[in-house]
């Protein structure tokens, strides 16, 4: 019994009389531990307690390792199914000229068809930072050119030094999302 597994089993379960079942469905009943250990060798299985503050304690007949195989497989595969949702940040400046701003835009419809998040950032530097509505204004002048391809999912909003302003794909039919 290693430190991260808790489970109390075989000679760990210091109960004198345990509710038994063998897995594959068969019930012993209310029966001695020891009685429900000596079954459990003969078998050549492990007796595991599935419900240590039931009155009777709950045990049950199966091979541990086995169990624990099969609970690791399930979690992997859960994990694999997830969906990772992959966020692109686009950089922009107050000073950025329109011919960079249709080519930072072009990148970011890209991203917009491949199914990811687009997060437009205005950084402000020094004396920008007096007049971060022009921030605002370089984001109010993207929205239009991706509006047709996503969503705004955040409005343009201040934080920090950022001007920030999340667009994420359009759920479409024959998107994957």
């Amino acid at each position: 019994m290693n430190k991260k597994d808790q489970t109390i089993m075989n000679d760990d379960i210091r109960v004198p009389e345990v509710r038994c079942n063998v897995d594959g469905g068969e019930s012993l009943g209310i029966i001695p531990t020891a009685e429900a250990k000596a079954k459990a060798d003969e078998l050549g299985l492990d007796i595991v307690l599935i419900a240590p503050t039931a009155k009777p304690p709950v045990a049950k007949i199966m091979d541990y390792g086995k169990f624990k195989y099969q609970e690791e497989k399930k979690k992997k595969e859960q994990r694999k199914n997830q969906i990772k949702i992959e966020t692109k940040e686009i950089k922009l400046s107050v000073k950025i000229a329109d011919n960079d701003i249709s080519y930072k835009v072009k990148h970011a419809r890209e991203f917009l068809a491949a199914g990811k998040h687009v997060k437009f950032r205005v950084f402000l530097r020094g004396r920008e930072m007096a007049h971060p509505e022009a921030g605002r204004e370089v984001l109010l002048r993207v929205w239009p050119m991706v509006e047709d391809i996503g969503v705004l999912e955040m409005r343009p909003k201040f934080e920090g030094r950022y001007y920030n302003m999340l667009v994420v794909p359009m759920k479409n039919e024959n998107s994957k999302n």
